[in-house]
């Protein structure tokens, strides 16, 4: 075994041992830098060790992977191999970390796929009210295109936590923060059928229940999606989180601002807020028209 060879599976066995990373993440150490030591290899041959590795090897190794694998793997990967480095900095095996010097590559800004006015519509509509849980799967799609919810802020909704009166829900959001959040007239008329079909006579308990009347999780949600969208056959298939996309999207076309957007999402940065909204090109065109003092020249000049 090489000395490099030696030197990762002593970084492995201490991601094992001492920080206890899940057999998933220690798998994809395992890979990464695997594919590392045969770059390695190849170049400077078996007596290869890791003092031999500069930041000039590590961009040629990385140049050779962006001819086929995504930027955010390559991102993985010098994620993985600056941690091994900086794990035999910390030993005194290397005096400098050579993957410091790579920037890390900037992930593909992907617009996310959202449905249009009609297609939302036409979701909303697809429960069969012959099915024995279509006001319940009703209930779920209206309240997750209405209020743009994380689909595991939809599963831990409790009954209490719904303001039908007022027409707001309280959502428990990432990290624990707490945001309250409109919910349209047709999702507060598709719950309150959902909840007078249960005889529900408490505030208390999970708002949407599985078939056998505990707390539905989100398999179970992606699954009542997916059932809807084959039924229509209207577009691709989709998932839970798409109705958000959707949501974030329409509210922007409407006109929303995009803080108001920010606060309803529940998004800490509005950098976040941005990577999930999008509008067409004729749509900001329409925008500046309608709003900016000089979109237009003035007759006579």
């Amino acid at each position: 075994m090489t000395l490099l060879a030696q030197q990762i599976q002593q970084f492995i066995a201490y991601l094992q041992t001492e920080r206890d990373v899940s057999p998933h993440t220690l798998a994809a150490y395992q890979c990464d830098l695997a594919q590392m030591l045969a770059f390695a290899l190849h170049e400077k041959g078996e007596a290869v060790s890791a003092g031999d590795i500069d930041h000039l090897f590590l961009r040629r190794y990385l140049a050779g992977l962006s001819k086929s694998a995504k930027k955010s793997s390559i991102g993985r990967k010098l994620a993985a191999i600056r941690s091994f480095f900086r794990f035999l900095l910390r030993r005194g095996t290397i005096a400098k970390n050579p993957a410091e010097l790579i920037a890390t590559p900037k992930k593909e800004q992907r617009l996310p796929f959202h449905l249009d006015i009609d297609q939302a519509t036409a979701l909303m509509e697809a429960p069969d009210a012959d099915q024995k849980y279509a006001l319940r799967d009703r209930a779920i799609l209206e309240l997750l295109y209405s209020s743009g919810l994380r689909v595991s802020e939809l599963t831990g909704l409790n009954i209490g936590e719904l303001d039908l009166a007022g027409g707001m829900v309280r959502v428990t959001g990432k990290g624990g923060k707490e945001r309250i959040v409109p919910v349209g007239s047709r999702a507060l008329e598709a719950v309150r059928e959902y909840l007078d079909e249960r005889n529900v006579g408490t505030a208390k308990g999970p708002l949407f229940l599985n078939t056998r009347g505990g707390r539905i999780n989100r398999r179970s949600v992606a699954r009542i999606v997916d059932a809807h969208v084959m039924r229509i056959a209207a577009f691709k298939r989709i998932s839970p989180h798409t109705l958000r996309h959707t949501f974030a999207t329409h509210m922007l076309e409407g006109g929303a601002d995009l803080r108001a957007i920010q606060e309803l999402l529940g998004h800490a940065s509005l950098s976040t807020t941005q990577k999930y909204t999008h509008v067409s090109i004729d749509r900001l065109m329409e925008v500046y028209d309608k709003a900016h003092p000089k979109a237009h020249t003035e007759s006579g000049e």
